[in-house]
């Protein structure tokens, strides 16, 4: 692997993350879907999204799966390669908060350190950690993608909750149990999260 270059300077931008959110009339912040696979994370981030454009919210929700097409298309699901996932995301949505814009990121991120990495990239405050809490039983009744039978079957050797661990959030900003709570009321717990963390207008 190539070290790292010590031959790069940050350049200080003219337009200031502060110039973009009084462009777009509200602060940016990471909001942080984690869990095992099936609880919900992506379902409720994209609902999310879709009521927070019809405020006039301006957002972006990197997908786990997507964001393995393209930027995160070299990794694996070996523990190494999930740190690195988790890095390079922690880094993209750094980059989102500083355009104005709030981040909405899918992924298990299955360890604790991964996540509290993330969060010291932005200042206190601005990463808010959203647990979607499910039990694995109902995860699995939901597979609609068949991996965790594949999982199950010895066929995907490293997947989080059968052959590699999940590490829940010790204190994270929100948990929504997404075995109980409905999507729309998912959504509003977001909502109201955002709301006292001044993120959105009360």
């Amino acid at each position: 692997m190539d070290k790292k270059s010590t031959n790069t300077v940050w350049h200080q931008a003219i337009i200031t993350r502060d110039d973009r959110e009084k462009l777009h009339q509200h602060k940016s912040v990471i909001l942080w879907f984690t869990g095992l696979s099936g609880a919900g994370k992506s379902s409720l981030a994209h609902a999310l999204e879709e009521h927070l454009y019809h405020l006039g919210i301006s957002t972006f929700v990197l997908d786990g799966d997507n964001v393995r097409h393209g930027l995160c298309g070299d990794l694996g699901f070996s523990d190494a390669d999930r740190v690195e996932n988790i890095r390079r995301i922690g880094e993209l949505a750094k980059l989102m908060v500083e355009a104005g814009v709030i981040a909405l990121t899918a992924f298990i991120s299955p360890f604790q350190t991964d996540r509290l990495v993330a969060r010291k990239l932005v200042p206190e405050g601005d990463f808010l950690e959203i647990y979607c809490r499910c039990p694995l039983e109902v995860c699995e009744q939901r597979d609609v993608k068949g991996m965790y039978k594949k999982a199950r079957a010895g066929q995907i050797p490293f997947f989080t909750g059968i052959g590699s661990a999940y590490e829940p959030p010790e204190q994270p900003e929100l948990i929504v149990d997404t075995d109980q709570q409905s999507l729309t009321e998912s959504v509003q717990a977001v909502i109201e999260l955002l709301r006292q963390r001044g993120v959105l207008s009360a």
